[in-house]
């Protein structure tokens, strides 16, 4: 019972999490800090776990899928929309390469399934470790590129859906090891160490602006203060 609430609720979150970043990019036109890759993978992966949950049976992949994988669509096409140097020839080769690459293998899985005397149920666990796999790899490139460049700017990115994104990956964590899914819990390990590292780093960069907003606001109180006082003869 535990088990499949914590499932539900990482289902909630996972539909839920990508929505403030998709207003942030898509209404405000503010992508500044994201990464390409990642927004890449951020599509083709949940093309996978829908086929991974039509070949196991896991309609609570399917439908959490599909909600992510259009949140995600959003979010790709404004990023390459305000951001003219991510559709050069060179970033366009690394993300529609880790695109189609998970793309094929989703291709090879359903052809596989579809072969006579192979059963669906054989092919999704492959698929999942597949999956899993380029779950690992997909949730380096957004914190590594902030730990590189401790400056670039951030403002594209949405505290809210890291925060959330914790939380769903700690409920698919519990969840995949209460249903004894390993590609579940391994990907979503993953995913709730990335997520903590970037809302740590926003964390930290949002402490270190207001520092800066404190800092400059005594300043300005104090030239205000010493102004006033020299034009009175003090």
């Amino acid at each position: 019972m535990l088990t499949h609430a914590l499932g539900c609720l990482g289902a909630a979150l996972s539909m839920s999490l990508s929505w403030p970043q998709v207003y942030k990019s898509c209404v405000q036109r503010r992508t500044g800090g994201l990464s390409a890759t990642a927004s890449a993978l951020g599509v083709a992966l949940p093309l996978g776990w829908i086929t991974y949950g039509l070949l196991s049976g896991e309609r609570i992949q399917i439908v959490t899928n599909v909600v992510t994988g259009t949140a995600a669509s959003a979010i790709l096409v404004a990023l390459l929309a305000t951001q003219p140097a991510l559709r050069s020839g060179r970033a366009l080769r690394l993300s529609a390469g880790t695109f189609a690459g998970v793309l094929t293998m989703v291709l090879l899985s359903g052809l596989a399934a579809a072969l006579p005397g192979v059963r669906a149920e054989k092919v999704a666990p492959l698929l999942g470790l597949v999956l899993a796999a380029v779950s690992v790899l997909s949730a380096i490139p957004q914190p590594l590129a902030l730990l590189r460049d401790r400056d670039q700017d951030l403002s594209g990115l949405s505290p809210l859906r890291w925060r959330m994104g914790a939380g769903a990956c700690a409920s698919w964590l519990v969840y995949g090891l209460g249903t004894a899914q390993p590609a579940v819990y391994a990907s979503a390990s993953v995913g709730l160490i990335s997520a903590l590292i970037v809302c740590t780093i926003l964390h930290l960069r949002s402490e270190k602006t207001a520092t800066v907003i404190d800092h400059d606001a005594a300043r300005w109180r104090d030239s205000i203060t010493t102004r006033n006082l020299a034009m009175a003869g003090i």
